[in-house]
């Protein structure tokens, strides 16, 4: 029986020495009886996408992403419409994507996991056209990936930081929601477009979302005392999140957000620019993914 084919595509942000280390684990763990690979490289933004279409196009089982969320929402684009699985090596800050997905943290369990080859499709969406496949969010969550992003440092301390300090310098907006034939007058502190359960960090803003049943969780956080924050943060660890009587969750294949001076949106922790009107749409069982 022919081996089949994987191009593991890794970020070299995380450092030359975790690159090695990675190196190393693939050589000695993946199944050389199963698979044939090559390791690349990104070289600048947006590569891990273009480096993934050629894989594709090339006819590999899988391409596999070494890296945080970007980098795997950046393969995801590449690998959207062709037949090609997704591994994942989660390498980066949050690992939202991963975690969502329960891929293992360690690169040794995530590697065996390639090795079992087990593969399912999931759904993928679409923000006014832009793929992504965990969350997409406007508001207070859009400003955190943004700030998150500009930021040199990484981790959950920085991370909380900013979740901490921004709480109380950010300011409700006022939102329409067009979804399920109705339209939904919010002031919200943030609104996320949910596919998978997570953010990243283990913060989960959708704790029962499911990657295969072709729907989106819309979950609003409306307005509350800010001196509660750090209890709605807490329960976004704990998987209580929808227990709030500020938050609100809306199950839909289809969701329109508008917002006067709406800039930012985030997909997959990316922050981007957007227009003031965001259409949210679901592609079900679109993306070969290989899990536990």
């Amino acid at each position: 029986m022919s081996r089949r084919k994987l191009v593991f595509i890794v970020n070299p942000r995380s450092g030359v020495e975790r690159n090695k280390q990675v190196q190393q684990a693939i050589d000695q763990i993946i199944d050389k009886d199963l698979y044939e690979y090559e390791i690349l490289h990104t070289q600048r933004a947006g590569h891990g996408e273009d480096l993934a279409r050629e894989a594709a196009a090339n006819g590999v089982f899988a391409v596999v992403a070494v890296g945080g969320d970007g980098s795997v929402n950046d393969i995801i684009r590449g690998l959207y419409g062709t037949g090609t699985a997704l591994a994942i090596i989660p390498k980066g800050s949050g690992n939202g994507l991963a975690r969502a997905l329960q891929i293992p943290m360690k690169v040794e369990k995530a590697l065996q996991l390639i090795n079992r080859g087990k593969t399912e499709m999931i759904d993928i969406g679409k923000a006014n056209g832009k793929i992504f496949a965990s969350n997409a969010g406007l508001g207070y969550d859009a400003l955190i990936c943004k700030k998150f992003a500009n930021s040199n440092r990484r981790g959950l301390a920085i991370y909380s930081w900013l979740v901490t300090k921004y709480m109380w310098l950010y300011r409700d907006r006022s939102w329409t929601i067009r979804v399920n034939g109705e339209e939904l007058k919010r002031k919200a502190f943030l609104i996320n477009v949910a596919n998978g359960t997570q953010m990243g960090y283990n913060f989960k803003i959708a704790p029962d979302a499911d990657w295969t049943d072709g729907l989106f969780d819309l979950v609003i956080i409306r307005k509350f005392p800010k001196i509660l924050g750090g209890l709605l943060a807490y329960r976004m660890f704990d998987g209580s999140l929808l227990n709030s009587r500020f938050v609100e969750r809306i199950r839909t294949d289809r969701v329109e957000v508008s917002a006067p001076d709406l800039k930012w949106m985030q997909t997959d922790g990316d922050p981007v620019s957007c227009a003031e009107t965001v259409v949210f749409e679901m592609l079900k069982g679109v993306q070969k993914v290989i899990i536990p």
